[in-house]
């Protein structure tokens, strides 16, 4: 598209800026999936829970304008095109959750540590991609396949804006829209949320980075020669697109996830460094680091059958209404209250 760049440079850069967004979200708004579902269940306190609600009410409402601009189709989507299976949503979902809740990090929030000098989240986001590609395309796969199959959807519904549209005549783009601004106010309105004005901004913040994402990789689709995906952020494969390009990138191209995943690791340092909260950890403890390789592996299996992790399912595929995001959601939530369970009260009954 320019003579100075390739397409999957550009799109490549489109990931490191909405990356770099995300690393300093974590960084100063303490965006944190982990962390907000612990303060919800253990804090008494849903501040940063809401946080994800106000992000998905903002990347709901961008995408959907977008739509209605005709600058991004969601339908080229993966999230749209591919058939949804519940089953597969929801295991993978609940895996995600409770491996999370073992390694005490999800992959985005890996990053984040990670960026701010604690080696043992290196830990993590190396096993993590592992896994993940064990799955997706590695040993494993055949048994992926075979179980929950990947298939086209055809002429299937898989977003409720689609389904709206089809039932009631409205816009996919409206509908979309009036979806965002109800999940906004119900999440501003709620409590005195409205008031925390860092919470709110740094939920702004995710939501431009997510709809960065779709419409740099869609506009690079429409207008470049090389062929691009339309996507946008999540970290359960490209963590190990990552790795192999690390590894063999003389033969590789760069790609959106790679940058996004680049970008987390930057946002979060250059964040951590400003705040003076760099510092390098290690994990002193072999049982400590023997539960977070698990986790860590259960984790990365179990985005890759819900096709998302929390960021790609809980915030990507949910700014384009896709049936699985909510489920994956609610999968990953229990999930980690399970985890979170074990490792704080046991599964012991009480005497």
């Amino acid at each position: 598209m320019f003579e100075w760049i390739s397409d999957t440079q550009l799109v490549a850069g489109v990931g490191l800026l909405g990356g770099i967004i995300l690393g300093l979200a974590a960084r100063f708004g303490r965006f944190c999936t982990l962390g907000a579902i612990e303060d919800h269940a253990y804090g008494a306190n849903s501040s940063r829970l809401k946080m994800w609600g106000a992000s998905i009410g903002f990347s709901i409402i961008l995408t959907f304008a977008l739509v209605f601009f005709g600058a991004f189709d969601p339908s080229g989507t993966f999230y749209l095109s591919l058939a949804w299976n519940p089953i597969a949503t929801v295991i993978g979902g609940l895996m995600f959750g409770y491996g999370m809740a073992l390694c005490g990090n999800c992959g985005y929030g890996a990053l984040a540590r990670l960026g701010g000098g604690d080696l043992r989240a290196f830990m993590i986001v190396i096993v993590m991609g592992i896994a993940a590609y064990v799955v997706m395309s590695g040993p494993l796969a055949p048994v992926r396949v075979m179980l929950f199959p990947s298939l086209l959807a055809g002429d299937a519904t898989t977003g409720f804006t689609t389904l709206i549209h089809q039932t009631t005549g409205i816009s996919p783009a409206m509908a979309g829209i009036v979806i965002g601004a109800c999940i906004l106010a119900a999440t501003l309105m709620s409590g005195s949320f409205w008031r925390e004005t860092k919470y709110v901004f740094w939920s702004f913040m995710v939501a431009i980075a997510i709809v960065s994402g779709w419409f740099g990789t869609y506009f690079v689709s429409q207008n470049g020669f090389a062929p691009i995906m339309v996507e946008s952020h999540t970290f359960s494969a490209p963590v190990g697109d990552t790795i192999l390009y690390a590894m063999n990138g003389s033969a590789l191209s760069l790609s959106f996830g790679v940058g996004s995943v680049l970008g987390v690791l930057a946002g979060a340092f250059i964040g951590s460094l400003i705040k003076g909260h760099f510092r390098w950890e290690a994990c002193e403890d072999p049982r400590e680091l023997r539960r977070q390789i698990v986790g860590a592996a259960v984790m990365g299996v179990g985005a890759v059958l819900a096709l998302g992790c929390s960021v790609g399912q809980g915030i990507t595929a949910f700014s384009v209404l896709a049936y699985s995001a909510p489920v994956t959601f609610v999968a990953i939530y229990v999930g980690a209250r399970i985890g979170l369970r074990q490792l704080i009260e046991g599964f012991a009954p009480a005497e």
